[in-house]
């Protein structure tokens, strides 16, 4: 049976008071039980739902992630790598609305739809587990602290078919971007990857707690992206050590320099010759005319 023909990227959104639907997924009714474990063996999910989201661990604020794709478990972002597989490819329409997106009409790039999708991990966010909402003051703020990758990253949320997209994180604007999360909201948004790799994107999740403390978290997100990308990679990243993009290669357009830099770098060091010999020489007669005048003011004395 062929499957059904999957749409280029999902449709756009209007902008929003808060980082969500203004019509929420039915979908995305769920409740979180104050007993669920924390998970101690690294996994790989490259299906099913999963939520960043912040959670006590021997009572500190911190940032987990729910992985209800079977049992329902919390894990270390540590020691979990969520792997884009090329399912979540999709072509940037030729349409002036996804220029947000910062890549040319008909670019393939990787996207983890806000709309589950059974072959793609399915991350979202929420503030749901039951401590969190009793010590929180209204909500959670979401920040896009940093991203280290190979190329961008962009999450955004869709209302609608034919309305403008809430652009809620780019890799490409200065790191902070807040987004404000009310308590008991559990939300699911665009994650678009222009380049496949290993990406470490660190997300800060600050609250104010009703007793009138500050409490701020930063963990990684660990994305294999793509099925040449190496998950053993993604787990062992760290910050500020992902390989990045190689360089561009030589041009072409332009004659080959394999042996030392071409026609162009033998014309530059004649040129640079011509002129240390030029000065050599004015050195030289500057030197002969000062000897002649001191001998000439030695002889007249």
């Amino acid at each position: 049976m062929t499957p059904a023909a999957q749409p280029a990227l999902p449709a756009a959104q209007p902008a929003l008071p808060a980082a969500q639907p203004s019509s929420p997924d039915p979908a995305l009714d769920q409740s979180i039980a104050p007993d669920q474990p924390v998970a101690a063996e690294p996994a790989v999910l490259d299906a099913g739902h999963v939520d960043l989201g912040p959670r006590y661990v021997d009572d500190e604020w911190t940032l987990l992630i729910h992985d209800d794709a079977a049992q329902p478990v919390w894990r270390d972002p540590d020691r979990t790598v969520l792997r884009v597989t090329d399912a979540a490819l999709r072509a940037v329409p030729d349409d002036p609305t996804y220029g947000f997106l910062g890549v040319p009409a008909g670019t393939d790039v990787h996207v983890v739809p806000q709309v589950q999708h059974p072959d793609v991990v399915w991350v979202g966010w929420n503030t749901q587990d039951p401590r969190v909402m009793q010590t929180i003051d209204r909500g959670v703020t979401l920040e896009l602290a940093d991203v280290d990758g190979p190329g961008e990253v962009v999450m955004y949320l869709q209302d609608g078919t034919f309305s403008e997209p809430q652009v809620l994180w780019r890799s490409t604007e200065p790191p902070g971007q807040p987004m404000w999360v009310e308590v008991n909201t559990h939300t699911h948004a665009n994650w678009v990857f222009t380049a496949p790799g290993v990406y470490l994107i660190a997300v800060r999740a600050s609250a104010d707690l009703v007793g009138g403390e500050r409490v701020s978290a930063t963990r990684h997100l660990r994305f294999a992206v793509g099925d040449a990308s190496s998950t053993d990679e993604a787990l062992a990243a760290r910050p500020g050590e992902v390989a990045a993009p190689p360089p561009a290669g030589p041009d072409p357009a332009e004659p080959d320099d394999a042996g030392g830099g071409g026609p162009w770098l033998v014309v530059g060091l004649v040129v640079v010759a011509v002129a240390l010999a030029g000065a050599l020489v004015v050195v030289v007669l500057r030197g002969r005319a000062v000897r002649r005048r001191v001998e000439q003011e030695r002889a007249g004395s």
